[in-house]
Parts: structure tokens; sequence; C-alpha cells
């Protein structure tokens, strides 16, 4: 197989056929070899091949699918006819085909088909119809590979790929596409292999992985006679030497020569194996045995190829860059060429900067590989750095970096010991190449595809290589990783697993800590990949369990009739490729369908249903749709509450006209008249009323008794269930016995009880309901974050948008594109395709600050886009999107909470029982008393009528008291003790700006132990401010005043957070609204702004005027008639010396200064000369140290937690004295934290203000929102504190520990009054004559409820500690930390991450590093680069110029 182009070919057509009967081959098979796999570029044989080598010509017939119209015929007829080698072309329109008379030498019927492809129709060779097997044969011995391609940013990568990978010997067609970010190529198996073709890619900058590919490639009989006839070997050897000489040549077809090399530094045998698999493969080497005991390499080796020299060379350079080769005496080389190439060539590696895509690796290439002395270069972008063989007589190191920087990158040299790192093992071929003096097409050429026929003859290196990969499916595994803290650990790990053997692809959720990976199992298994993870520096596992992975759909279809249209739509479902299992219900017109989301989607799904002809939908999944959801609750409560009150009203009113004293005697009241013996008005009414209440009011209180008793517990609901029921049943029986016997009077009855009970705790009890649902419309109101649509793109061939569809978010599948355009969010997490913007990520991180996105940055579902429109490419859809996964945070914290068991439940357990054993004790005694004295009895309960026995008339009367024991133990006060201190205490809270959702927040803030500050917007306002503006040149020359004019001006125009502080705080200072003009405005994002400022004088004579004359103000007046245009720059150090402007270093040591406090500076320079510097912070809350400091004196430990970097939280953390600091962390860890220190035992409050923080107040025992806060925080909270004053927090657990007291004066109030009662009822006084009368149950009853309401309603008069007084206690005792003082712990870290005081290292990270204003930089300068600790890892999701340079 040759390849003659017209770069590395120096003869003539003539001479090379002449040249081919001397080599040692026969003739006929290789001429015929020849004629198919020869390509002949036209460029340099116009009109001469033809009379030198006339060829046989053949006809075959080509399929071609598309045409329509004769004038389809006619283009294809008009254009292959042009093409060098038809003779003539026959097109069609009826039998689609074209017949081709084709001269094969020159052009192949492949050749052809593409030609019509590319005009836009499908053509392929119809099989058995070619005249001779070259083009027969052409197709069968092609295979085709999908490799998926990253890193492609325009069409400029997309046109470079095709034509470096079609001037490969073997590669027939390749077809690249930006938008699926994918090359599919088809080749001939036996003179190139997928890998080199993956390979060639990854050496262009790309990150390439192959997808798939086809069964690899079986030869018949004669083909592989043919092949072993026509060994690619030495004709690659021919191809590669710039020699014409026929003679020589065919002298060298046979020649070998053996050397031996002495090499030192291999460790192992995988060393050995190492050397031999790669030197192996180089064009040449025809066998290789290394002794790892001898320490010596022996390799046969063909002279005219290769030289020893280039074999030392490719040895030396193999990783890991350890091995010395010395060569044997006299072996310096044979091929006096060579050596002279040798002799005068250098080699140098260069560092560039600031290459963004291949575009700028081809027009490095370009430029330098036109100066002279330069013989060739080899830019990587991925590694970004130039690899240059030069002439060191004619060009120098010094003018090839400038040469670049020229070009507007950054460039320099790296030195030697460096350079070795840079040379990939794969690259051993090239290595060589690099040390003979060829034209770089004969690096890209030969060296792939001399690798598998060299295979063959390296024993030592076949047996250790994995069988071809295309025969094994590829699998799909699941692994747990920890310790991920930001976007940046994501791309680490990505990018490093991407480029091992065997991971097909891999995709990385950062929120849920999985990976997910596609891997071929014949290279690669699980744990390995788990190892390479754990490697990097991550904790990782195998996950068994791999349900999570498959897609799961609920549709609902419309048009079903019967169980044949099921069946029908069931079979298509199930045998559509990618479903795994399909279920419809004809009586619901559900269908439940599982799929694998890498092959289809539920768009999909809802298209297949469609086109059997049914209507199908997503069912709708109702995000509040769980039991966290109290609107039932609510219901029955409220239901409760309205019935008991509805007949509880006229019970209440009748107790008390019967509590009034009367001048007639009671049984002259007409209430007391009977209806009949024995039944009197007022009882039946009672009854009547009653009855309702008991069954319809209390019937909640008697489902929720019997949940509690099932599980052995008496909680308040049992005691008011049986007091109410032994009444109304004690009652109910009395009465018919009364009425049985017709009495003359009506007995005493407690039918008065349940309605009193029932209205105060059904009221208690929906109130409460109604406070915890806001809980979870938490959950709603995350899901409503979310956007509703996408607008789903298909792209065409350079990147254009073919159509757009509005797409509902639960149809959007992995891997569709999506547009997003400005002030949009996100609809689902990915990958930006196309665009530059900046995102508001303040969901997640709760940083203000917007993040720049471009193409290969992450991007958050639900978070916003600033100012840009971009296409992202979908990656984690549905239920596993950042928000999904906080949502699912915020549901596992609200169902993990344990239940605060309320101080009247554990009452109640106490006393049900004590009650119960009381009355029983009285029913045994009172039965015991009777028989021993009757007498006793009979005084006290005269018997109605003269013929009941005595028996009887002892249990009537012993059960009587029992049951009145029961009835006054007052548990309408201990019931009402709670919710009425609740109710007073959360009105009042509310008065002084905190919101208390419910009684248990404000029963359990009294026993926090913890609390847990989030930093932004909590501890600090959240929003930057100007800080300090330092002005570094003289006043007189440049006022103060005039530098804040101009930089005003200039910010007015930025969108960025830091300009809208900057010009908020010179509009303050100048005192004016209006501000100059400003032109020829430009922002560079991550670096800063530039523009041009005029008519900023009006501005300072209006304000000279209203504050007087200021010294050093105000220029001549002859200045004035001109207004005077500055030139303005303002950024980071980086954009200074962009623009030729050095900083000294005491500009830089008061930056750094600045820096160490977490605050951003930036630099002013007016007209060329740098003016001023502007230090920006995220300003503490006045109050915030008082409330730290005050909490510490009660006896709280404090701890701030954020998701900011590790130095901006040590700064603030100094500020307002808190010791224990968490840096760096997710949602996930802060939640993980708070339950950490609850399984210690300790109460944690929470106090947060955004989405990242609404999991960990769900989980808190106390989660406390900022009022300014979003909705989410707000919802998830118990506590709000609506004046956004951080002392409310000490407020509320203040206001807490006076409820808790008050609940108890008034449980103390209820069981005084049982104290008195109980004996009485028990007849324990009898003896001395005090008897229980009839009113005095319902009097005690009532006289106890007014008390305990009494009580509660004294929490009104509660004020909250004024300032003065907190001030006052911590006066003298307040003191700033020292950074020594504070320990900062990074993520889920329980050990420090740092060293208090900063040192010579630190400062060199920090000479780089503006805390904020790079924090969205794009580029990093190289010191933070090269710094594990830079501080401009601030947030979650960093964009990807500091992901690379963290790693």
């Amino acid at each position: 197989a040759l390849f003659f182009g017209n770069t590395s070919y120096c003869g003539t057509p003539s001479q090379s056929l002449r040249i081919l009967p001397k080599l040692s081959l026969p003739a006929r098979p290789w001429k015929q070899a020849m004629k198919q796999s020869f390509a002949f570029d036209n460029v340099g044989y116009e009109g001469g091949l033809d009379n030198v080598c006339p060829s046989p010509t053949i006809t075959s017939t080509i399929s071609v699918l598309g045409m329509t119209c004769q004038s389809c015929v006619k283009s294809i007829e008009g254009r292959i006819s042009s093409l060098k080698g038809i003779v003539n072309i026959k097109v069609s329109l009826e039998q689609s085909n074209a017949t081709v008379k084709y001269v094969p030498s020159v052009i192949s019927l492949q050749q052809v088909c593409h030609q019509i492809g590319d005009m836009g129709f499908e053509a392929s060779v119809v099989e058995g119809k070619a005249a001779s097997w070259p083009s027969r044969t052409s197709s069968a011995q092609e295979a085709v590979v999908k490799l998926r391609v990253e890193g492609m940013t325009c069409q400029s990568c997309v046109s470079s790929i095709e034509g470096k990978l079609r001037k490969l010997q073997g590669v027939v067609r390749v077809k690249v596409s930006l938008s699926t970010q994918e090359a599919v190529i088809t080749y001939q198996p036996y003179l190139i292999q997928s890998e080199d073709l993956r390979d060639h890619v990854s050496d262009m900058g790309f990150e390439a992985a192959i997808k798939n590919k086809v069964a690899p490639l079986s030869l018949g009989p004669i083909d592989i006679g043919r092949l072993q006839s026509a060994n690619p070997k030495r004709p690659s050897a021919f191809a590669n030497q710039n020699l014409n000489n026929s003679e020589t040549l065919g002298h060298q077809g046979s020649h070998t020569a053996t050397v031996q090399l002495g090499i030192d530094g291999m460790h192992c045998q995988s060393c050995v194996l190492n050397i031999e698999g790669n030197i192996g493969q180089l064009p040449g080497v025809q066998h290789i045995q290394v002794s790892l005991e001898n320490k010596t390499a022996e390799v046969q080796y063909d002279p005219s190829c290769v030289t020893p020299v280039s074999l030392q060379r490719a040895i030396e350079a193999l990783r890991p860059g350890n091995f010395k080769v010395s060569l044997p005496d006299g072996a310096g080389g044979s091929g006096a060429g060579d050596d002279h190439l040798q002799g005068q060539c250098s080699s140098l590696v260069l560092s560039i900067t600031g290459m963004t895509c291949v575009s700028c690796v081809q027009s490095i290439e370009s430029v330098l590989s036109q100066r002279e002395g330069v013989q060739r270069i080899a830019v990587s972008l991925a590694a970004g750095t130039a690899t240059v063989v030069y002439d060191p007589s004619i060009i120098s190191p010094e003018d090839l970096r400038a040469a670049v920087e020229d070009m507007g990158f950054e460039a320099s040299v790296v030195p030697e010991n460096h350079s070795t790192n840079h040379v990939e093992s794969h690259s051993a071929a090239n290595a060589v190449l690099q040390t003979l003096g060829d034209p770089p097409v004969s690096v890209q050429v030969v060296a792939p595809h001399a690798r598998r026929p060299n295979r063959s003859h390296s024993p030592g290196y076949s047996s250790h290589i994995p069988q071809s990969t295309g025969t094994a499916a590829a699998q799909k595994c699941f692994l747990q990783i920890k310790g991920m803290t930001c976007a940046s650990c994501v791309s680490h790990i990505e990018r490093n697993l991407q480029k091992e053997a065997g991971v097909l692809s891999i995709l990385v959720a950062l929120m849920s800590g999985k990976a997910e990976v596609k891997y071929n199992p014949e290279v690669i298994q699980p744990p390995q990949i788990a190892q390479l993870i754990q490697d990097l520096g991550f904790e990782a596992a195998v996950m068994e369990d791999n349900a999570g992975s498959d897609g799961d759909v609920e549709l609902v279809i419309t048009g079903m009739t019967c169980a044949s249209c099921v069946h029908n739509i069931e079979s298509k479902l199930t045998r559509t490729n990618g479903i795994t299992c399909a279920s419809v219900a004809l009586a619901t017109s559900k269908a439940r369908v599982k799929f694998d989301p890498e092959i289809i989607g539920p768009r999909d799904i809802v298209k297949i249903i469609e086109e059997i002809g049914f209507h199908a939908s997503l069912a709708q999944r109702r995000p509040n749709a769980h039991h966290l959801d109290h609107k039932m609750e609510i219901k029955q409560w409220r239901k409760s509450f309205l019935c008991s009150l509805v007949f509880g009203i006229p019970v209440m009113g009748l107790m008390i006209y019967m509590l009034i004293p009367s001048h007639e005697s009671h049984e002259t009241m007409v209430l007391d008249r009977n209806i009949i013996p024995g039944l009197s008005i007022l009882n039946l009414i009672f009854f009547i009323l009653c009855t309702f209440v008991q069954f319809l009011g209390g019937w909640y209180f008697y489902v929720q008794a019997y949940k509690s008793l099932r599980h052995r517990s008496a909680n308040m609901d049992v005691l008011i269930v049986l007091a109410t029921s032994i009444a109304y049943a004690y009652s109910l029986v009395i009465l018919v016995v009364a009425i049985a016997e017709k009495a003359e009077k009506s007995p005493v009855t407690f039918f008065d009880t349940p309605p009193m009970l029932f209205v105060f705790i059904a009221l208690g009890r929906w109130l409460e309901h109604v406070a915890k649902s806001k809980t979870s419309e938490a959950l709603a109101k995350l899901m409503s974050l979310q956007a509703t649509e996408a607008t789903v793109v298909t792209l065409g061939e350079d990147n254009l948008i073919l159509r757009e569809e509005q797409v509902p978010m639960e149809l959007v599948q992995r891997g569709d594109v999506i547009k997003v355009v400005p002030g949009g969010k996100f609809p689902v997490d990915g990958k930006v395709l196309e665009g530059n913007t900046m995102a508001d990520e303040s969901l997640i991180t709760g940083e203000a600050m917007p993040v720049t996105k471009k193409p290969g940055s992450m991007v958050i579902a639900g978070s916003i886009n600033a100012h840009g429109s971009v296409l992202i490419k979908a990656t984690h859809v549905g239920n596993d999107t950042t928000l999904a996964q906080i949502v699912k945070l915020v549901e596992e914290a609200q169902m993990s909470k344990a239940p605060i068991q309320q101080l009247a439940d554990r009452f109640s357990g106490y006393f049900v029982p004590f009650i119960i054993i009381i009355s029983t004790l009285t029913l045994v005694v009172w039965i015991v008393i009777g028989f021993i004295d009757f007498g006793v009895v009979q005084k006290y309960f005269p018997s109605p009528s003269k013929h009941i026995s005595q028996t009887e008339v002892i249990i009537r009367f012993a059960f009587q008291t029992s049951i009145t024991v029961l009835c006054i133990a007052c548990p309408c006060s201990l019931g009402l003790a709670t919710p009425t201190a609740v109710m007073v205490g959360t009105g009042v809270a509310a008065q002084h700006g905190i919101l208390i959702k419910g009684g248990k927040p404000l029963e359990m803030a009294h026993k926090i132990k913890t609390v847990m500050f989030d930093k932004t917007g909590t501890i600090t306002h959240g929003v930057p401010r100007v800080m300090r503006v330092l002005l570094l040149v003289d006043v007189a020359t440049l006022p103060l005043r005039k530098v804040l004019a101009v930089v005003g001006t200039a910010e007015a125009s930025s969108e960025h957070p830091l300009g809208l502080a900057v010009t908020k705080y010179c509009k303050e200072e100048l005192g004016t609204e209006t501000l100059g003009y400003c032109t020829d405005f430009q922002a560079v994002p991550g670096c800063g702004i530039g523009c041009k400022v005029s008519n900023v004088e009006g501005i300072l004579s209006q304000s000279d005027g209203q504050a007087g004359q200021l010294n050093g103000i105000g220029s001549p007046p002859g200045k004035d008639a001109a207004p005077q245009t500055y030139s303005v720059l303002i950024g980071n150090r980086e954009w200074m010396r962009r623009n030729g402007l050095t900083i000294s270093s005491d500009v830089s040591d008061a930056m750094i200064d600045h820096e160490m406090k977490g605050q951003t500076a930036i630099l002013v320079a007016i007209d060329g000369v740098l003016c001023g510097m502007i230090a920006i912070a995220d300003a503490v809350k006045p109050e915030a140290a008082l409330a730290v400091h005050t909490l510490k004196s009660m006896g709280v430990d404090v701890v701030l937690i954020t998701g900011d970097n590790r130095k901006t939280a040590r700064a603030i953390a100094t500020q307002v004295g808190i010791n224990k600091v968490f840096a760096e962390v997710l949602p996930s860890h802060k939640v993980a934290k708070v339950q950490e220190l609850q399984n210690e035992g300790k109460k944690v409050a929470m106090v947060g203000d955004g989405v990242n923080d609404s999991p960990a107040l769900a989980q808190a025992d106390v989660g406390i929102a900022i009022g300014t806060g979003t909705d989410v925080a707000i919802e998830a909270a118990d506590v709000v504190l609506i004046r956004n004053d951080l002392l409310d927090v000490v407020a509320s657990i203040h206001l807490s520990k006076r409820t808790v007291r008050r609940i108890r004066v008034n449980l103390v109030l209820a069981l005084i009054y049982n104290m008195v009662g109980i004996p009485i009822a028990a007849g324990v006084f009898m003896p001395v004559g005090i008897v229980l009368q009839p009113w005095m149950g319902s009097a005690a009853m009532a006289a106890s409820s007014v008390s305990v309401v009494l009580s509660s309603l004294q929490l009104k008069c509660y004020r909250k500690p004024e300032l003065e007084r907190y001030e006052a206690q911590a006066h003298g005792r307040m003191k700033p930390l020292s950074a020594s003082q504070v320990s900062v712990h990074v993520g889920m870290d329980d050990w420090r991450r740092d060293s208090p005081r900063p040192t010579p290292w630190d400062q060199v990270s920090y000479v780089s590093q503006v805390s904020l204003s790079s924090l969205t930089s794009d580029r990093l300068s190289r010191h933070s680069a090269t710094m594990d600790d830079g501080g401009d890892k601030w947030s979650l999701l960093l964009n990807d110029r500091d992901e690379e340079q963290y790693m």
C-alpha cells in the first residue's frame, strides 16, 4: 500500500512505474494491489499520466437514491464526467443507478460515490456488478468507525480534521459533524486501524474516543495471499525515502542490520513491554527483544528506514522519560544524509497560553512553518505546547517565541528537562520521524500504517496486546464518588478517564456524586475504573444497583378501545431499540415505559405511539403530590373545628346559663322540665348537640388515637378521646337508665365536655397544620425555579439552526441541543456548544457573582443566562439535574427529620395511665366499702326506686364515682396548655419581625446547641460594595473627585456586579445621579473594561458648586473650553499587563493585602497611567459580630458553612469571630454536616438565605431563613427573620425559652385543678362532708380552661431585648480573631486544610489572584495555575479555564 503525495514524492510517474519491477515482489498481484490502493494527488500529474501507463478501464454500476427529476440526472452526469479518470457515465432515473466507465488506477469507485454523496444523494456500489476485482473488493475490505470528538468549536475545526484524515493512507471517506461532535470514518483495516485514527485526531488537540466499530475484517484466502505478496512494509519504507535512485532501492529491499543497545532505568516487566510495544511499531524495525536482567535491547532493523541514533531518541522519549540508552561504539548511525541533518537541527518546546481551538493551532503551525530555518512544528492544544525542530544557525529560540507572541498568544521556552514530559508514548513513532529530516506529511502517513504488519514480526509485543476492541459490546457501570467540591473536580475526572484505554464515555454528576461510565469489558473493568478515580484523589466505589440509570416514563394514551390496541402499542414499543419494558393499562389509559436514555428518550416514545395512530402525553406528576403535603390534614382539622364550633357554641351558652344563680329553684327553670320522666329538655338538647360533635367533629381524633395506641403510646389524642368517650357514654347510659326507671328528676350529665374540648384542640391542630404546609410548599417553589419549556434545535452542516421547536421540560432528552436566550433559564444541566455568556448560579452556589460560560463549560438547570445567546447540549435531564437533586435533598431532609414530641404529648404519656389507674382504684374501693358498710352508700346515693337490689346500687354508685374521676380529670386545660401558649407566642414573634411556623420550632429553639451560618447574604449583605479607593498619583495632577467621575462613567456601561458597585459608590461620593459620556466601550470577561470617557467636567463643577471650592479641584479656565476625553482601563493585573502597563511592587503588595482579607482589588488606568486601586468586597452586616458573640455567650457553638473559597471564608470568620469554618461545600455537604452534628446528640439551627441552603434548613432542628433570601429557603425554614437582622436569631431563642416556660406554667395550673378535683370526685372527703356537687365538675372545667388561657395571654407582654442591652453585655469583650484562631475545613473533610500564616508560596499564589473579579476569569495568570490552593476556586462551578488550571 503506497502513498504518493506531491509533497513527499520527488520523481515523475514514469520513474515510479519503472522502479516497480525491480522490487523483489511478484509483479502481477502487486500491480493489481497498487491499482486499488494508490491515491494519486491530481496536482502535478495533469495530462501526463494516461500516456505514461495506459490503464485498462472498468465499467461498474452505482446505486443512486434521492433523485427526483431529470435535472438531478443532468447535474450528476455533468459533475462526475468532469472528474479525472472517468471515461463516461450514464445515469438512469427509473432504475435509480449510474453506470460508470472509469480508469481504476486514477479514480476508485468509492471516490465517485463520495462525489455523488457530496451533491446530496445517497450513492453506494452495487455488489457483484463490477467488472473486475479492484472495485468489487473495495467496499468489502472497508470498515467504518465512529469517533466521539470533543473540543471542536467551529467549522474550521471540522475542516482541519477532515483534511488531515483524508490525507491518511487507507482512509476512504470522512464525515465530521460539529453538532453531534462525532466523526464517521470509512477505512481499509489492513492499512490503518481505528485506534490510529483516534490517535491522529488526539494529536491535533481534540479529545477523541472510539464510540462504536464494525466487527473486525475477515479476509478470504485470496486477499491474504495478495496482502502477503504485497507486504506494505517495504513500500512504506520506500515511500519514506527521498531517493530517486532505483538501483539503491532495489538493493536495500532485503537488507537488515542488528544493533544491541544498552538501556538504563528499567524497573520491571512493564518497562520491557512499554519499550518492545512502542519501538516494535516503528517503520523499519523488524524485531526487538529487551532483556531486563542484562539491561539491553537487541533490535533488527532496516538501515534504510531507521538509524540507531533515532532508535536511541525514540526509547528515551518514552514515558515516564527516565530511560537512558547507550549506543555501541561506531553505531552513530548509517545514512549520511540523516547524520548531516541531525547535526544541524535542534528541538525546542514552547509553552503557549491563549489558544482556544484548533484554528489557533493551525494558524501557529502555518506561520512558524513558513519561517526560514524551521524544519517541522507540532502544536498541541491540550498540552498548550509547541514542539519545533529548527536550525539554530538560521533562527534562535527567542525569535520563535517572539513570532508566537506577535500572533497574540503568550509563549515561553520550556527548559529541556520539562519538555520530555510532553511526549506521549503513542507518539514515539513521531519522535523518531522528527529526528529524520522528512517533510511533515511522512510523519502523518508512515507511522500508523507500519503498525499492524510490524506486530506480527514482534513476538515480544503481540503476546501482550489486547485483542481488537470491536468484538465486545460496550457495557455501562455506575460509580459513587466522594470528595468532589466543584465543577473543576468533575472536569478533572472526566478529562483524565477519557484518556484511558477502554473507557468509551464518562458522565459525572456533581450533586449526586455519581459517575456513569461506558467501557469495553475486554480492556477494562469497573474496579479498575474506580481505582483510576481513586488515583486522582477522590473516593470511588462501584455501585451494585444500577436500576437508577434506566429512564422511566408514565404516559396517558387516548384513543385505545380494546385489548388489541394495547397489544399493538406494547409490541411496537418493545420491538423498539432502547426500550426495555412497556406495559399499557386499558382501564386507566396509562402506559409505563422503561428505556435506556442513551438510546431513546420520552419524546421519541411519544412520537412512536402517535405514529401508530394514538395520542400520547406525559402523565402530570404534581411536584407537591407527596406525603409532606398537609392539604388533607388541614381539610380534616378545619372540618373538625367548624363542626365542633357550630354545635359547641350552644352547649357553652347552656353551660353559662346553668352557672348563673337563679332566684327560683333550678327545678322550675324551663330547661330542667322533663319531657318524659327521666329526660329533661336540657339533657335532650345536650344529647343531640353532643352526638354530632362526638362523631362528626371528633372523628379525626378517634383516627389519631387509634394510630397512637397501635404504636403502643398514649398521646394527647388518646387522653382526649378517652375523656370525651367516657363522658359521652356515661351520660348516655345514666340518661337511658333514668328514662327506663321513669325517674322524677333527670340526672346530671357530662354532655358538655366533648364540645368544649374538641373546639379548642381542633383549632390548635388546624392552625399548626396550616403552618406546616408552608414547609412542603418549598418543594413546589423549587420545582417552579425550573423552566417549563425548552427550545430544542436541530443543527445542520455548519452548526446552522435548521429547526427550532418548543418542547415541554419533561420531554427533553439527553443529547438534545437546546437554545437559551438572554434572560432565560437553563432548562437542564448541560455543556455549552456555542456562544459565550455569564450565568447567575446563586441557585447552587449562593454567590451572587455571575460565572463566565464558554464552549465546553457546564451549566446548571434553573440558573439564569445573563446576556448571551448560547446553544447547550443536555447531559443531565429529568431527575438527574442539579435542581432535581436539591429537591430530593429537601424532600429527604423533611422525611428524615425526627418529629419533636411536644411537651403536652409527653405529659399525656404519663397522665393517661395515671388517671385510668386512679379511676379503677376508685371503682374497686367503693365496691369494697359498699359491701362492708352499705349505709355510707345509701347516705350519699339514695336509690331512686326501692325495687333495685343492694348489689346493683353499690355497683352503680362505684361506677358513677370512678367515671366522675375520669371526667373531672380536666383534660380540657391540659389540652389547651400548649396550643394557647404557642398561638400567643407566634403572634408576639410576628410583631417583632420573626415568623415562626407552628409550635414545634418554638418549643425546640431553646434547646439549640449549635448554630450554623451561611456566609453570602446571611453574615454578609450578598452584594459587592466598595471598601476603599487608593489614589496612586499626586492629587494635584489628578484629583480624587475626577478619578471617581471618570471611573463611575466608565463602569456605568458595565453589567458586571463589580461595575455596578463602583458606579453606585462614585455617584454617592460625588452626590450626583448623572455622569459623563462613555464611548468605545469594550468588556473582556475575566479581565476588565476599556473605554473613552468625556464630559466629566460638568459633573465636577456641579458638585464643586454644591460643596464649595475644594483644594486642587477645578482645572485652569483655559482648558474648560474643549471637553477633555480620557482613555480609561479598569480591571485586574492581567488586563493591565495586556495593555502594556507595569504594576509596581508597592501596588501589588497593597492588592495582596486586600485579597488576603477576601476582597477584590481592581486597578484603574487613565490615559496610560496607573492612577488608582479600588478594593471591593461583600461587606459583613454590622450586627453579625454582635449576634455571634451573644450566641457564644449563651453557650451556643457557632459555625460558618459556605460554598465560597477558603480564603474569603476565613477573612469573614475572623471579622465576625467564628472559629470553625467549612468552605467550598455543596448543598449536600451542608445537609451531611447538620446530620453529623445531630448524630452527636446536638440540636442544630441552620441560618441561610439561598436555594443551596434549603436542604440544610429542612434538615436542621430549627431552620432559620433570612427574609430577603429566596422563596425556596423561606418556605423550607421553620423560622423566617422578616427584618433581615441577625440579632433576631438570638431573639427567637430567647422567645422560645419564654414560651416553653409559659407552657410549663399552664400544665402546672391544669395539674392543680386535677390535684384538687380528683380526690373530691373520688369521694375521699365524703366523711368531712365535701361531696362533688353536679355543677362543680363543669365549674372546675371552665375555671381551669380560663386560667390556662389567661396565663398564655401573659406572653403578650414579651419585649425583645434591645440592641443596647446586647452591646452593653458584649462591651469590651468582642475582639476580632486572628487568622490562626480560625480552623478552615474544605468540603466534607474534617482535617484542616490551612496554614494559618501565609507562607512565601501562598504569597506567590496571591500575586495573581483577584478574589472576585478573577472569579469569573477566563484566564488566570500562570502563578495561580500552579497553586492547588488558588483563591479563585470560589464557586461550585468554575469556568473551564480555571478548571484546566486547577487540575
